[in-house]
């Protein structure tokens, strides 16, 4: 393989691979480093280290403006006025989002993770009760938006993005499009920087494995265990009650053939955009009306994110149990509803869901420094997590037009 040939498959081939090589450079080098210390004079895997603190630094610097940012856009240029069965796809997206991410703090609290950090920051003050979280989440949510950004406040950047988003709406047709674009530009960025995740990731691994040892690995088996097992849960339980709450009958032919034909292909192209073409054959072949499915699918690869809500609530649960905080479980229960709206905004960016874990760390006073390790834990796992997610995401869709459309064929029948 020639020099440009390696540069273009480290810097541009497939992420999961990339992923991988750097995960299995950083565990040699972390095996490595002992022998070599005394013969370098130096700690290599320290010094790998180094490039994974550039990598969880650019995610934090990027991670504000883009939920600003694709927030603000995506409400600003929300259409309107689809046909009126619509209204309970809609529901069936945003009450399967939010049953997942409650979901997710019970299996939290049930299994409580712990992962090996490089550095851990002492939180001084840590919310004791609903109540503290509330206020906290008030004066939050009206700071200074310039402040906000500033200061990594993801709760008053949501705030202001919505309410920006909102009164955006009734813009010249030109402003939506520069803020469309602006959104398009900021994905660019994202992009360039997920682009070097495996680098992150080698330096990320390196370095802790060095510190922390190899059982640093059971705490990611561990994590990834409860993150599958909650998606699986989902999947095959919370889901087919919400079916059959809609189409009065067994839910399990619709769920398996939905997760067959629409989740397999997700779980491989790693896309929800991608399987929006996979989505819509299949709900032709279901004999959905063509003027609903043709909405809802692409609708849903947007705002459709039980798996997202997923592993943004898993991994800030394992943030808190990791640095000892004491959170009660309703307090916990507030996280539920901010998966759900972080997950809404998860879409269209590759590894979307874990960029929003600042956010839904913000609730609990966590710093963006240790959230943006949990990002970085996030890509070492996520092999099989984003896969799982994007199988769980993509078929949903698919499954909540249908079952809206089956209970709206037997009313009219």
């Amino acid at each position: 393989m020639n020099l440009s040939r390696l540069f273009a498959f480290f810097f541009q081939g497939n992420l999961v691979k990339r992923i991988f090589i750097g995960l299995i450079l950083g565990l040699v080098v972390a095996l490595i480093t002992p022998t070599l210390q005394p013969i370098l004079d130096f700690n290599l895997a320290e010094k790998a280290g180094v490039l994974g603190t550039i990598f969880v630094r650019s995610l934090r610097a990027v991670a504000p403006i883009l939920i600003f940012v694709l927030v603000m856009a995506a409400i600003a240029n929300k259409k309107i006025g689809t046909k009126s069965n619509m209204k309970s796809i809609i529901v069936l997206y945003l009450l399967g989002t939010f049953l997942a991410a409650a979901t997710a703090v019970v299996a939290g609290f049930l299994f409580p993770s712990h992962v090996a950090l490089a550095n851990q920051e002492d939180i001084t003050t840590a919310p004791q009760g609903v109540g503290e979280v509330l206020l906290t989440l008030v004066f939050n949510l009206v700071d200074n938006p310039l402040n906000a950004l500033f200061k990594a406040n993801f709760i008053g950047v949501l705030a202001w993005s919505i309410g920006l988003g909102l009164a955006l709406r009734h813009a010249a047709d030109t402003t939506k499009t520069m803020i469309a674009d602006l959104a398009e530009a900021v994905s660019k960025i994202v992009h360039v920087i997920i682009s070097l995740a495996p680098i992150g990731v080698f330096g990320l691994v390196s370095e802790t494995l060095a510190h922390k040892g190899l059982a640093a690995l059971g705490s990611y088996i561990q994590l990834l265990a409860v993150l599958i097992g909650t998606m699986l849960f989902v999947a095959f339980v919370v889901n087919p009650v919400l079916v059959f709450w809609k189409i009065r009958s067994n839910p399990y032919p619709l769920v398996w053939t939905c997760i067959r034909e629409s989740g397999v292909t997700a779980f491989f192209t790693r896309s929800s955009a991608a399987n929006i073409p996979v989505n819509i054959n299949l709900a032709k072949r279901l004999n959905l009306d063509e003027e609903t499915y043709s909405v809802s699918i692409p609708l849903g690869a947007t705002i459709n994110m039980a798996g997202a809500a997923i592993t943004v609530t898993i991994l800030t649960l394992a943030a808190v149990h990791t640095l000892n905080l004491e959170v009660s479980f309703f307090s916990a229960l507030l996280l539920s509803v901010v998966a759900s709206v972080c997950a809404c905004g998860a879409s269209g960016v590759a590894g979307g869901s874990l960029l929003l874990i600042p956010l839904a760390c913000s609730l609990f006073g966590i710093p963006d420094s240790i959230a943006a390790q949990m990002i970085g834990v996030g890509f070492v796992i996520g092999i099989l997590q984003d896969s799982t997610e994007t199988a769980l995401n993509s078929s949903t869709d698919v499954l909540f037009t249908a079952a809206a459309s089956i209970a709206e064929q037997n009313k009219n029948a």
